[in-house]
């Protein structure tokens, strides 16, 4: 490596690891003493050169250095450039919210929305009509249909096997299911002690430490404590920088409650002390508890399911295998039904959480604030990391945030300058039907409806509130309802098109079998497949050569946005990472731009072992390049971008087949059909 270049990567290394004024020097020297002045190593110092100024608050050289940059030939150069001023020219110069060792994160941390008042008193009773439903119904049916099925399907297990004496049968199963869920039940947070210490070193602490790190937080433990008459939870801190927050136990008097060094690192004294009273909620109302037990009889339907499906296929009586058969169908059914039951349940609990902070702190805006920035904290800790979090996917359901969620509030935290712009973000939680839907696949409510939960409390208490979600619901009176709600019945159906062509092909199929056979059932079946398939194909992924530049805020605010119907779109920015959590060969990316960070799918025209090999010998060179992405925009609880190509500004070009698998898939099941008349 030449001398120059290593000045440079140093300089990079530099921005990386937060010493901004020690990396302006090192690139600003580079560039100085460049001797090409077309060179790929200067315009990429440039580039860095104009992250580093944005970083310690100088706009005006950002600005001044883009301008230059967007007279470049360079198409790719030149793009990225005027992204950026846009950027530039509506962000407000990053400040730090707060004095910790770790000042390089807090360093590009925005402000932009300042402290509000909270209430006089903290205690005051708020109304949840119409948010959250009823925790105690939740509960309640959720565990009583979970182990009515459990049971069901235990019992007709044990008559099925052939018992003699029913009355011994029925003793069985009780059994089997009681002592099954109490083992689980006590032995479960012992368990996840040595699972957190082992993976996450989570570090036990005292009161006194909490108390170093959030006075607040620690006068909100010792206050719900003594007024619900509750043993001190014992208090853990994971040295990790993403901040979350999580409860588990079996009984209230043997919670655990653990958050990571993160949450001090992002957040305020008092939004600090909200998190800690949500989790507080969660071991007041015994959530944990509740959780634990469905959670078990959710497993205990799969177990049986697993169990019946291996017995139907086992050599013997024919009566019993088919018997066997039917149990495992049920068994799937209830373990569906169950999971569902479970989600619902765990989004319920998240909000009488977030009540119970709120009544309990008076502060129902800290916790509006701690959400957000959470949000923000794992963006900006997913910007600096090659690989995603194993702390932040591993507890993903335990936390007090959902991390697939984190991408477009961060990003609107990240540059915003106004609660509005903020807001907006909250557009696609709150009217997009799509988000309805998606939701009920999250163990958490969308954001959008948690932080307009907490700004009706706010209201109630006669506070101004943080974010102004009226002004968002005023917002989604001007939205286009057709686009929106018109043809989304069409797009579930597009949606699930393979499915249902297969399911109409075997319907007809079954119907003509008697004049043509078994041939006719799999011809068609195989034909409904592969036209669903092309059908969907042409509707998720349109051509792309109309793709439009964009940035991630603006597609991150785009109410419309689906996971079915690709809008194509043209990002610039820097390969900051992969997108697979703890997988040193994934495939996927990490695209930075100056708005945000997007993930970026790629497929291989060799499937799965072509992503292998691409994920092993070809993103380690990718990442920190500045590229052109062009591919489809999509958005579920997690937004992202199937990509088509990819353009580095050394010229290199990476081409993606998202659509080549569908059109391979769907003619090869159509030919298949052809086929199998005539072979057999």
């Amino acid at each position: 490596m030449s001398s120059q270049s290593g000045a440079l990567q140093a300089g990079i290394d530099a921005l990386k690891q937060g010493r901004y004024s020690e990396a302006i020097n090192l690139l600003e020297t580079f560039c100085r003493n460049s001797s090409l002045a077309e060179s790929k190593e200067l315009l990429q110092a440039q580039m860095w050169l104009v992250k580093a100024y944005q970083r310690v608050g100088q706009p005006e050289k950002a600005i001044a250095l883009c301008q230059q940059l967007s007279l470049h030939e360079n198409p790719q150069v030149h793009t990225w450039a005027k992204q950026t001023l846009q950027t530039l020219s509506t962000a407000t110069p990053a400040q730090p919210t707060k004095a910790t060792p770790r000042t390089a994160a807090l360093e590009t941390q925005p402000t932009p929305t300042g402290k509000l008042n909270r209430a006089a008193k903290a205690g005051a009773k708020l109304a949840m009509s119409g948010i959250g439903g009823s925790l105690a119904l939740a509960s309640g049916v959720t565990i009583s249909l979970l182990f009515g099925m459990v049971f069901v399907l235990a019992l007709s297990l044990v008559f099925i096997l052939g018992s003699d004496q029913p009355g011994v049968g029925f003793a069985i199963a009780v059994a089997f299911t009681l002592v099954f869920n109490l083992l689980a039940f006590f032995i479960a947070p012992w368990f996840m002690d040595s699972i957190q210490g082992w993976f996450y070193g989570t570090r036990w602490v005292s009161l006194p430490e909490v108390a170093r790190h959030s006075p607040e937080a620690a006068r909100v433990i010792q206050q719900v404590c003594a007024q619900k008459k509750l043993k001190q939870p014992r208090l853990g801190i994971i040295n990790d920088e993403n901040p979350t927050a999580f409860t588990y136990g079996s009984l209230p008097n043997s919670a655990r409650l653990v958050v990571s060094q993160g949450l001090f690192t992002y957040l305020d004294d008092d939004e600090v002390a909200t998190v800690y009273a949500h989790e507080l909620g969660h071991i007041v109302h015994w959530d944990f508890a509740v959780m634990t037990v469905a959670a078990t009889l959710v497993q205990i339907t799969y177990l049986i399911y697993s169990f019946a499906r291996r017995m139907s296929r086992g050599g013997g009586d024919n009566k019993l295998k088919d018997a066997m058969g039917t149990a495992a169908i049920a068994a799937y059914i209830f373990y569906l039904i169950g999971t569902y039951l479970v989600l619902y349940l765990s989004r319920t609990r998240e909000y009488f959480a977030d009540h119970f902070a709120a009544e309990t702190t008076g502060n129902p805006n800290a916790l509006s604030r701690a959400l957000v920035k959470i949000a923000y904290g794992i963006l900006e800790e997913g910007q600096r990391a090659k690989e995603p979090s194993k702390l932040i996917e591993g507890t993903r359901a335990l936390g007090i945030y959902d991390p697939k969620a984190a991408s477009s509030v961060g990003t609107a935290y990240r540059v915003a300058s106004s609660p509005e712009k903020i807001g907006r973000v909250f557009l696609w939680d709150m009217f997009n039907p799509w988000g309805w839907l998606m939701e009920l696949s999250s163990t958490h409510p969308l954001t959008g409806k948690r932080v307009r939960a907490l700004s009706t409390y706010a209201e109630q208490l006669g506070l101004e509130t943080e974010f102004d979600m009226a002004r968002v619901v005023a917002e989604s009176r001007t939205l286009n309802k057709n686009k929106l709600y018109g043809n989304f019945a069409l797009d579930l159906l597009l949606y699930g098109a393979e499915f249902i062509g297969l399911a109409l092909g075997l319907v007809i199929g079954l119907a003509l079998m008697s004049l043509a056979g078994w041939k006719v059932l799999v011809s068609l079946g195989l034909l409904g497949l592969g036209l669903g398939i092309l059908v969907k194909m042409m509707v998720a992924f349109p051509d792309f050569s109309r793709a439009q530049a964009s940035d991630v805020m603006s597609l991150m605010s785009d109410p419309y946005a689906s996971p079915l119907r690709g809008r194509p779109v043209k990002l610039s920015g820097e390969l900051i990472g992969r997108g697979d959590a703890g997988y040193k060969f994934g495939s996927d990316l990490k695209l930075q731009d100056p708005t945000g960070m997007m993930y970026v799918h790629y497929a291989s025209r060799f499937g799965p072992l072509g992503n292998f090999m691409f994920g092993a010998n070809q993103v380690q060179e990718l990442l920190g390049s500045q590229v052109s992405a062009t591919g489809w925009f999509r958005r579920s609880i997690m937004p992202w971008v199937d990509l088509a190509q990819l353009k580095t500004v050394g010229g290199k070009t990476v081409d993606s087949y998202h659509r080549f698998w569908q059109c391979i898939l769907g003619a090869g099941a159509i030919i298949a059909a052809i086929v199998v008349p005539v072979v057999f």
